[in-house]
């Protein structure tokens, strides 16, 4: 197993409300031009959950399970810089109090935190009752590996992925490879320790090329030549790694949505292909 310093994290507790879908405007223009009305972001989502297909829904930035957020935007900042994926929630008001779920990604520009819930617990729950979340994982190091910035992952499924140490690099199960040119919205922003970024998928054939057209909600993916150390940026060889949290999208520049966990300027980590390489296999949901 890696070493890391696990032992030295702090845990926190963060909270947020099941946040109302909004909308200020009816239609979502595609990248083609055409006006659409669907689903997106918030709310309840009671068909959608980590393990499905990421791809063919009629919505938009679809968020599988319960998203929610906070009205203060300094305790919404630290609920979504806190929390990581794979952290402990629970439902602490209304009819499903007491329910047990985990984080399973973060959204940035509606600054959603997602949560996964057993279905018979999402059947109880309403839009403002309050989550906690027992926040941890960021400062997560590899002892032996400095030049790797670890963040947004519960140390404990952190030490699930099945990571390998080979040569002196670090061998990460993937469900998919995605070239540097696929990465859109999201990319410039100087921080990757909340929110996410998009892959762009408006050209089919190169999605299909990638096998991107099979990719489920908590697949953890493998982006070539991105550093997401500082900020979101192209750098030739640095590789991240992210696990995919939203649907699809119809808008240009969008796509399913990737929560970094690993990066490296260096190329240090690689990524080799499996069928079980989600966090829903991981954390047994």
């Amino acid at each position: 197993m890696l070493k890391t310093n696990q032992d030295k994290l702090v845990m926190q507790s963060v909270q947020g409300k099941i946040h109302h879908p909004v909308s200020n405007y009816p239609y979502r223009i595609s990248y083609l031009g055409e006006p659409r009305v669907l689903p997106a972001t918030g709310g309840i989502t009671y068909n959608v959950k980590v393990g499905d297909p990421a791809m063919g829904w009629a919505g938009d930035h679809v968020e599988p399970g319960v998203s929610i957020r906070n009205d203060n935007e300094g305790e919404n900042g630290g609920l979504n810089l806190l929390s990581c994926i794979g952290n402990m929630a629970k439902v602490v008001s209304g009819d499903a109090k007491g329910a047990l779920g985990y984080v399973t990604g973060k959204h940035g520009g509606v600054e959603h935190v997602l949560v996964y819930f057993k279905e018979e617990d999402l059947d109880k729950m309403s839009v403002d009752d309050k989550i906690l979340i027992k926040a941890w994982g960021q400062g997560l190091e590899l002892v032996d590996y400095p030049q790797v910035k670890i963040m947004n992952i519960d140390p404990e499924l952190f030490n699930k992925l099945g990571i390998r140490e080979r040569n002196g690099k670090l061998i990460v199960p993937i469900a998919a490879e995605v070239p540097a040119y696929l990465m859109g919205s999201g990319t410039g922003s100087t921080s990757a320790y909340s929110g996410d970024y998009d892959i762009m998928t408006s050209d089919d054939n190169v999605i299909r090329e990638y096998g991107l057209d099979k990719l489920r909600f908590g697949d953890i993916v493998l982006i070539r030549d991105h550093d997401n150390g500082f900020g979101r940026t192209y750098s030739k060889n640095a590789v991240s790694i992210g696990v995919v949290i939203h649907s699809d999208c119809i808008k240009a520049g969008h796509g399913p949505g990737i929560t970094t966990i690993m990066s490296c300027r260096e190329p240090i980590i690689e990524g080799v292909k499996q069928d079980k390489a989600n966090i829903a296999d991981y954390l047994g949901i």
